[in-house]
């Protein structure tokens, strides 16, 4: 028996077991979950043998499905590999009007879209009210990574010609990797000041990509000179001058060393933050310190070939047996945003279980990827073909995902680092 499935045709479980339930003949009281599949699999005399395409693009409630098809002794899986995950499945269309310029106030007056992960059901509500979805004994992780005033404007020394740094990853004592425009005055040795002088640096190589390193001389530390003289790194698509350094901040940020906001703590208040900790709802923090992987888009067609940068991660103790307790006890583990996402699975999948432990990751997380460690995320909504979206994809379902941008868009949420919210459970 040959049985074809293509994932992309089954955006909900009902579809594919309808599919599988007629494929097998199976009987009037099939029960349609994965114990079921497996039995009326298990009881087949024949080998099935079933072609498997777009499998990364299964919805989460299959996941079971497919884990128990493939423990049959009698089905032979064949992956189709012609089918790639591509770049362009993860564009959609948003009026630029949509684009957040600046931030709400309050900053948790923001809309929440809420996403169910089991059904792909959405509802919708308001970020003040995200106590409503959640559990007593839930645990929030946060990113407390902050943002560096990375972005200096400055003069070369001898012609007085303009130059932009961007920090982005410390290399060493007051040596930074950076990037720089425009990149044809910044040859190794040329020399730099910013601020009249309250910083000089010189180009001592040219890296991966054409980004350079420099070294910087201050008195001092370069961070106190930084919160004098440089700009925060806004991206790109946001035009309007930040009134409010501290708005491009999450009020529970303390470990300096980001070159970009992990966007979806900005939402988050003092006070509800005391509210949720008074209400049974825990909270803990990772430090991962976004570098160039937020700069770096996304160009190969087939995006198994993109290669993420690395960015450097700690997870304490605390927050080690916090989570480990939370698991333990029924509870979920809730991240606040991709960067805190992608330092929980890089360490659950480098050693099997959470534990106290610093490094680096390039974790790229997309469509089929088998998650370890959370059960629940809080994110903003991303760039077209981007890696978060791609991330975002992986946990929710590729098909529910996708719609709930759609529905996003028609509903004129707010996109991006200022944007509205999302909250996946």
């Amino acid at each position: 028996m040959n049985i074809d499935l293509n994932f992309r045709d089954h955006p909900d479980a009902d579809g594919f077991y309808d599919k599988m339930a007629q494929a097998l003949s199976a009987p009037p009281h099939f029960g349609r979950n994965a114990d079921a599949l497996y039995d009326v699999i298990s009881e087949c005399a024949d080998t099935i043998t079933i072609n498997a395409a777009n499998e990364e693009y299964a919805c989460p409630a299959l996941r079971p499905a497919i884990r128990a098809m493939k423990d049959c002794g009698n089905v032979k899986w064949v992956r189709d590999e012609e089918h790639s995950l591509l770049r362009s499945d993860f564009g959609y269309d948003l009026p630029e009007e949509l684009i957040a310029q600046t931030p709400l106030e309050p900053r948790n007056s923001s809309r929440l879209l809420c996403l169910d992960r089991k059904n792909g059901s959405i509802t919708h509500d308001r970020f003040y009210d995200l106590m409503a979805h959640l559990k007593k004994g839930d645990l929030l992780v946060m990113n407390d990574s902050r943002v560096i005033p990375a972005r200096l404007y400055g003069e070369k020394v001898g012609s007085g010609g303009f130059i932009e740094f961007l920090l982005l990853e410390p290399k060493g004592d007051k040596v930074w990797e950076i990037l720089v425009r425009p990149g044809k005055r910044a040859k190794p040795g040329a020399e730099f000041i910013f601020g009249g002088g309250l910083l000089k640096g010189t180009i001592t190589d040219i890296v991966e990509g054409g980004n350079r390193l420099a070294r910087f001389e201050c008195e001092g530390s370069i961070y106190e000179v930084l919160d004098k003289i440089g700009q925060m790194p806004l991206p790109p698509y946001i035009t309007k001058k930040l009134e409010d350094k501290e708005r491009y901040q999450t009020v529970y940020s303390r470990e300096s060393g980001s070159a970009a906001a992990p966007t979806a703590g900005l939402h988050f208040t003092e006070e509800q933050l005391a509210e949720l900790r008074a209400n049974g709802i825990n909270t803990a923090f990772v430090t991962l310190h976004v570098g160039l992987g937020t700069f770096r888009p996304v160009k190969e067609d087939e995006i198994l070939h993109h290669k993420m940068h690395s960015e450097h991660y700690s997870l304490s103790e605390e927050t080690a047996e916090l989570i480990r307790r939370t698991k333990a006890q029924g509870g979920r583990v809730i991240a606040v945003g991709t960067t805190s996402t992608r330092t929980l699975e890089s360490i659950g999948t480098k050693y099997g279980e959470i534990r106290a432990c610093e490094g680096n990751t390039d974790i790229f997380i997309y469509p089929g990827y088998d998650f370890k460690v959370i059960d629940g995320l809080i994110t903003n909504f991303h760039l077209p073909e981007s890696t978060l979206i791609m991330l975002v994809s992986a946990f929710a379902g590729y098909h529910s995902t996708m719609n709930a941008y759609r529905t996003a868009v028609e509903e004129k949420y707010r996109f991006f680092s200022f944007g509205d919210a999302m909250l996946i459970l």
